[in-house]
């Protein structure tokens, strides 16, 4: 899954002749998962039309603050255009545009868009070689980027005019690329390795039968997904759940019982930065597994259970400078037994749940946590979506990382 997937992506076109790469840009953000407007400078209109970015970033396009054939019309809000945004891209961006923008110039829509950007801006420089190298053109690139906008440099080919040199806008995808690289690099969790466990374990009392727990894995999952998008590398060892994942930074291991979780956990744990241990391990398992299906001869069954290794416990023992996170899930005396378990399992942050508290627990898509840290700071949270809370928890380790 690309980093652009889910993105709500402005992008800019001016009145240059590379207006018709801005085609292609469109369909390849869209099929990257993007949300895609598009805003045009009236004159780049002669050089595509809207009908054509309309059609492929399949919403409209604006040009201009109202539409001058509607009386009726409601006018295009270019503060909600630039909040709407993720990020802005401009391709191609004119030298005309370019020293608009650094001189605060604001005399069409695109640029009272770009001015009202909170979100990161990129620009695509497209013009001729002698403009390119104009003293005046470097000026508008040294003012953009003192702004805190990025530039996609230009390439060198055959020009419209007929010279070659500097001043070709990049290719679509050039900045396609260009622009996932430099999100990449200024993800806070890049160079991380995370090591999260999620979902039930399985434990065999003969070959059709088993000892499990409602577990849905939903939580861990969650973890997993907010730690990549952030630009983590995810190893989720995960026990049977009806769960996938979407981006490419995160590796399954898929495992059934807690002895297999231990050992995959344990294989993997060497080479993590931070460890969330968030699936609900059996604490116990059958001594014997019976080789054929126990059939069914009396009232009762008795079944001899023998307890399971301690995977958070035994990681606590071993884990030097890594950061490591347990779950607790409790009925009665929440927060005292959650930090017994804290102190004990030697952890540097647990997530207590309540199952007395409405929205908690297994199978659901809510959660309420609470944060106990290793220095007994306790961080309580309301109700949320799983997707949420895994914010909570990651954004929680982002400040311990100091990253």
């Amino acid at each position: 899954m690309s980093v652009l997937s889910g993105k709500n992506i402005l992008l800019g076109v001016t009145a240059g002749i590379a207006a018709y790469k801005s085609a292609f840009l469109v369909r390849l953000l869209v099929k990257k998962g993007a949300n895609v407007k598009v805003v045009m400078t009236p004159t780049s209109k002669e050089f595509v039309t809207p009908l054509t970015l309309s059609t492929l970033s399949r919403n409209e396009v604006y040009s201009s603050f109202t539409n001058e054939e509607d009386d009726n019309a409601q006018w295009n809000n270019h503060v909600e255009l630039a909040l709407w945004a993720d990020l802005f891209i401009i391709a191609p961006a004119t030298a005309n545009t370019m020293s608009k923008m650094a001189n605060g110039t604001c005399d069409n829509l695109l640029l009272a868009v770009y001015l009202s950007a909170k979100c990161p801006v990129y620009y695509a420089p497209a013009m001729d070689l002698d403009m390119y190298k104009h003293p005046s053109t470097s000026e508008s690139f040294n003012k953009l980027n003192s702004f805190g906008n990025v530039q996609i440099p230009a390439s060198t080919g055959e020009l419209a005019s007929g010279l070659v040199g500097q001043g070709r806008m990049a290719e679509p995808e050039e900045i396609i690329s260009f622009v996932e690289a430099d999100i990449l690099n200024k993800l806070p969790l890049k160079g991380i390795e995370i090591l999260i466990t999620a979902g039930p374990t399985f434990e065999a009392i003969d070959p059709v039968r088993f000892i499990g727990n409602h577990s849905s894995g939903k939580m861990g999952f969650a973890i997993a997904e907010t730690a990549a998008s952030l630009g983590a590398r995810v190893n989720l060892v995960s026990g049977p759940v009806n769960l996938s994942v979407s981006n490419s930074l995160i590796n399954v291991v898929s495992v059934t019982s807690a002895k297999d979780m231990y050992v995959s956990v344990h294989q993997l744990f060497e080479k993590c930065n931070v460890a969330i241990l968030a699936a609900a391990v059996a604490d116990f398992t059958p001594s014997k597994v019976a080789s054929q299906k126990i059939k069914k001869k009396a009232d009762t069954l008795t079944l001899q259970l023998k307890k399971t290794k301690d995977i958070l416990a035994s990681l606590g023992k071993i884990k030097e400078d890594k950061i490591l996170v347990g779950f607790a899930l409790e009925t009665e005396n929440e927060i005292e037994n959650a930090k017994t378990k804290l102190k004990k399992k030697n952890l540097d942050l647990i997530v207590l749940n309540s199952l007395n508290d409405k929205g908690a627990g297994f199978k659901t898509d809510t959660n309420k946590v609470t944060l106990i840290t290793k220095d007994n700071k306790v961080i309580p949270f309301e109700v949320k979506s799983k997707k949420e809370v895994a914010k909570d928890i990651i954004q929680h380790l982002i400040k311990q990382l100091h990253v």
